[in-house]
């Protein structure tokens, strides 16, 4: 290859400069050639050591990550009330949800309802649980219309809200699942916009991490999104108050590992915000 393009070079000079190009000019041209081909390989073998590298997957992520003998799915609501009806919508919500999920007519369960205190304002948040999955919300979307109770209260909570949002969400297998306690306690929900395709990692840092934070009981369940934001991850908190929430948080640095976690999980966000949340009267989780 090296002798046919020098070939071409040399048939561009007159014959004089041809001849000028001696056999040692020729090994020191294709000595420097050589060399080139050598470095081109050796950068091309240094950047493939930066190259993430994907393993084939069979399996979605949501199969991966969740408890395979259950089939709970979640949606969490969020109600931005206008704040001059944030009371009555309290009360109307508080006079229709614990029917709802006392009764077994829908196979559903209200896990909690609560206000924001800190985070955004005048906001209600809602946690139900579907045990069957999609077909149980299904199910529940049906009946309901069929419900004139929940009609009215539909219509008239619209005339009280100035937006709302939802998310289809199912819970990380190495989470507690959410059950009712007792209070009072404060809640916090620390919600985490992943970067695409980190799902995995997140699941595989956090199900080492949990055992952190479980000593004081803090820890009520975590989630991450199917429908609505994608790659969301929603950890929900609870503390007696905002000092015992301090301690806790501060004590967990204390424990060989923790920081390890922070130092390869936080990479992998790209947002994150924190809502502190105190619990309606209708709420399980008090």
């Amino acid at each position: 290859m090296a002798t046919g393009v020098l070939q071409r070079v040399r048939g561009g000079f007159s014959p004089a400069k041809s001849r000028a190009l001696s056999a040692g000019n020729l090994s020191l041209w294709v000595r420097g050639f050589s060399t080139s081909s050598s470095r081109n390989r050796e950068d091309s073998w240094f950047r493939s050591l930066f190259v993430r590298k994907v393993d084939p997957r069979k399996d979605a992520h949501s199969t991966l990550l969740t408890k395979n003998e259950e089939s709970n799915l979640y949606k969490i609501q969020f109600h931005n009330v206008k704040p001059e009806c944030l009371d009555a919508y309290n009360k109307l919500c508080e006079d229709v949800l614990p029917s709802i999920h006392a009764d077994k007519y829908y196979p559903c369960e209200l896990v909690g309802t609560w206000n924001t205190w800190y985070g955004e304002q005048d906001q209600a948040v809602h946690l139900w649980r579907y045990r069957g999955g999609y077909p149980a919300l299904t199910e529940v979307m049906n009946k309901l219309r069929q419900n004139k109770e929940f009609t009215a209260y539909r219509k008239e909570r619209g005339k009280m809200l100035l937006s709302r949002r939802n998310q289809l969400l199912l819970e990380f297998s190495f989470w507690n699942e959410p059950v009712p306690r007792e209070g009072p306690n404060i809640y916090e929900l620390r919600s985490y916009q992943l970067r695409p395709g980190t799902m995995i990692e997140w699941g595989n840092y956090w199900a080492r991490a949990i055992r952190y934070r479980q000593r004081n009981r803090e820890a009520v369940g975590g989630f991450f999104s199917q429908i609505g934001d994608l790659y969301m991850v929603h950890h929900l908190w609870a503390y007696k108050d905002l000092l015992s929430r301090e301690d806790t948080r501060n004590a967990v640095w204390q424990q060989e590992g923790w920081h390890e976690v922070v130092y390869y999980t936080v990479p992998l966000i790209q947002h994150m915000d924190s809502r502190i949340m105190i619990p309606t009267k209708a709420s399980p989780l008090q």
